[in-house]
């Protein structure tokens, strides 16, 4: 305890001592003389008036109960500050409870907010949707009523046009009406209820009867004529487009001829690779060259036109083929064999049949006879 206490230097700070003069003990049996000469030789003890904390603070050298009173002022220190750390932290807590509440009301807040944004946001899309639905039905409205602006625009000029030919038809013709006025103004006025409009009218009304088919008959050359023209411009379309097939489909020929001449090519490397490989001799190659000669001879005898041209034809396709008219010849041979005994079981059957009416009456009893064993036959084959 002693050593792990700090040591005072000189020049340290020294406490303030105050030495009081009690009253000592005396005994009554004692002189004044005495008193007074052992009062030389007596050590008066220090007493310390002043607290704890400041006699701690000075840093004397002091007893253990020095030591206790300065752990008791440290710990009193320690819970003080203890204390105020306490109130701090129970404030710091009450401000973060404060915080996290606020905090808490700005997040429902913020999520209110939210929601409403997200249902102004929905509404604002339903709005906009509904005014391009609009909108594209306004412009198709739009678009109808300027086609149809244009339509009427070019029935007017159209019309226009018509009638500036009737106009100049009325100018060309207006010599002709002038005319007969002038010429009904010559004649007399009896001339009218004499009879002579009867054979006028007639002539009118056949002028204006053949005007009007004239117009049918020259509308109907110019509805012939667009169609005509409709299916000359088609029949031009068709002829380029026949003629690009034609020449893609000549391509994609030449294309597939190369791959065949390749392939075709590729097969003899590849036959005289086999044969290099397998070593075969000279003798069996000569075989086979041989049996590729009679195959080609059979395929020239049993040629089929749906096999395609002979000279590009593999050996395969001629095997298939010359089995395909062995089975055909072979086909045929049986259906001439059927033929000819069906012929002569015919012909048997007629023999039979006719030997059977002359001599019916006499193979009545002869057959009467043999049913009999011929049932018992029977009996006894099925029985077994």
């Amino acid at each position: 305890m002693t050593s792990s206490l700090p040591l005072l230097g000189s020049s340290g700070p020294r406490p303030n001592l105050t030495v009081n003069n009690r009253m000592r003990n005396v005994f009554v049996t004692q002189t004044e003389e005495v008193r007074q000469k052992k009062e030389e030789n007596v050590n008066h003890i220090p007493v310390i008036t002043e607290n704890s904390s400041r006699v701690l603070e000075s840093g004397v050298n002091t007893l253990q109960k020095t030591l206790v009173l300065k752990k008791q002022a440290e710990l009193d220190e320690v819970d003080r500050q203890l204390s105020l750390k306490r109130q701090e932290f129970k404030s710091c807590v009450e401000a973060l409870a404060q915080r996290r509440s606020d905090l808490e009301m700005k997040h429902q807040q913020t999520k209110e907010r939210t929601m409403r944004f997200e249902k102004f946001v929905a509404e604002n899309e339903a709005k906009r949707r509904r005014a391009q639905k609009k909108y594209e039905a306004a412009r198709d409205e739009n678009m109808m009523k300027q086609r149809a602006i244009e339509d009427l625009k070019e029935q007017l000029k159209w019309l226009k046009s018509r009638q500036q030919d009737l106009k100049d038809r009325m100018m060309k013709y207006k010599i002709y009406e002038d005319y007969l006025k002038k010429t009904l103004d010559y004649l007399p006025s009896t001339y009218l209820d004499s009879g002579s409009e009867t054979s006028v009218m007639p002539i009118i009304w056949r002028h204006e009867t053949l005007s009007i088919t004239y117009q049918e008959l020259l509308q109907r050359l110019m509805h012939l004529e667009e169609e005509v023209q409709q299916g000359q411009r088609d029949l031009h379309n068709m002829k380029q487009e026949h003629s690009f097939n034609k020449l893609m489909s000549m391509k994609e020929l030449s294309q597939l001829q190369a791959e065949l001449e390749t392939l075709k090519e590729k097969n003899k490397q590849a036959e005289v690779n086999l044969l290099a490989e397998r070593g075969l001799s000279r003798q069996k190659v000569e075989e086979v060259g041989t049996l590729l000669m009679v195959i080609k001879n059979l395929a020239e005898q049993c040629y089929i036109a749906k096999y395609g041209p002979l000279e590009d034809m593999e050996i395969l396709t001629m095997m298939d083929m010359v089995k395909e008219c062995l089975l055909d010849k072979a086909d045929t041979e049986r259906r001439a064999r059927r033929l000819m005994e069906s012929a002569s079981a015919t012909t048997s059957r007629t023999a039979l049949t006719g030997r059977g009416e002359r001599g019916s009456m006499k193979s009545i009893g002869s057959k009467a006879r043999l049913k009999s064993p011929s049932r018992a036959r029977t009996k006894s084959e099925t029985m077994s």
